[in-house]
């Protein structure tokens, strides 16, 4: 797993979005360096000499990878930025100054930026070491603020409670519409919403059950992402639309074919294109990430997942689907109360 660091760029940047396994990671490190604009700073040579290496071999790998290392917090400082840390430097480092004072142009790392090269460096043996530490310590925060379990990780989520409600509303729409305007059995109501979850992530219910490892009496919409929820009650409210709007114009229930033919119509709308392009990066990087669930047929939407998501999902407001029932439960009861 070190070696994915080295080799994987999303997978570095999973770890280096996630502020909360830094912060841990930070204290288990306990390097410093040079407190300035409220970070601790470190100086090529410094990173070179933590990591037993020389300053060319940090340079190789900043030439290689300057845009993911400039990303995540290193900065060339020149003219007023410059001098501003060369004046907290000296103050902190007085025998160790003069590469520094004569400098013109001085590139230093943050934390994050000193990470990163830790993941980069195949030729340290104590980048390897720390390597370890770091997905040690990134797993166990996880499994923290998780309580262990990341199946229904989705349900913390401020949004997931709302949209899996309203949800409900626009599913009672779509079934009723299969029923009174599709001119099938029962087996209707599935067929037509495995085409929806192929349609917009590239598997039907029991493939997503397999991947997710979901037992057979855990309901699938209750482990989808709020994105993932509002595509699907999109698809649904509006397939129904049409459903109901050709038997309104045929005068009687369409039958399998007809209605097969009406949704690759509906389901090649170009307004689909940028919504589900969203709940494909959402599902497959997410799932990857928190859940170590791959789906196959989404591997070229795999991504990093940004900071916004760790807050979303392991943050101070994110919350397991008791708490958060109990909130809506409460806030409904003082709507009630006002009318």
């Amino acid at each position: 797993m070190a070696n994915d660091l080295t080799n994987s760029g999303i997978t570095r940047q999973n770890i280096l979005n996630n502020k909360y396994a830094l912060q841990e990671i930070q204290k288990a490190v306990g390097i410093t360096g040079v407190l300035y604009e409220q970070e601790f700073r470190f100086t090529k040579k410094q990173v070179a000499d933590f990591f037993e290496v020389t300053e060319r071999t940090i340079d190789n790998h900043l030439e290689k990878n300057q845009e993911e290392i400039e990303k995540n917090g290193y900065v060339v400082l020149t003219g007023k930025s410059l001098i501003d840390f060369k004046i907290v430097y000296s103050e902190v480092f007085d025998d160790e100054t003069d590469f520094v004072i004569k400098s013109v142009r001085l590139g230093v790392f943050n934390f994050r930026a000193f990470l990163n090269i830790a993941m980069l460096l195949t030729t340290s043996e104590k980048a390897k070491e720390l390597r370890s530490v770091i997905l040690d310590i990134v797993i166990d925060t996880i499994n923290k603020r998780t309580g262990g379990s990341t199946k229904y990780i989705n349900q913390r989520d401020e949004e997931f409670v709302v949209n899996l409600l309203k949800g409900e509303d626009y599913r009672r729409e779509f079934t009723d519409a299969l029923r009174d305007c599709v001119d099938m059995g029962p087996f209707k109501y599935m067929v037509y919403t495995d085409k929806i979850y192929n349609s917009i992530f590239k598997e039907n219910s029991k493939e997503y059950r397999k991947i997710l490892k979901l037992e057979a009496k855990e309901n699938v919409r209750h482990t989808m992402y709020s994105e993932v929820l509002d595509i699907i009650s999109s698809y649904e409210i509006g397939f129904a639309d049409i459903l109901k709007n050709k038997s309104l114009e045929l005068g009687r229930k369409l039958n399998a074919f007809e209605t097969d033919i009406l949704f690759s119509k509906f389901e090649q709308l170009k307004l689909w294109e940028p919504l589900r392009e969203k709940a494909r990066i959402k599902m497959a990087s997410r799932d990857m990430l928190f859940r170590d669930a791959l789906h196959q047929n989404l591997q070229e939407y795999i991504g990093a997942v940004s900071t916004e998501d760790f807050d979303k999902f392991l943050g101070d407001k994110s919350m397991e689907l008791d708490k958060r029932l109990e909130e809506y439960k409460e806030a409904l009861k003082r709507l009630k109360e006002r009318d």
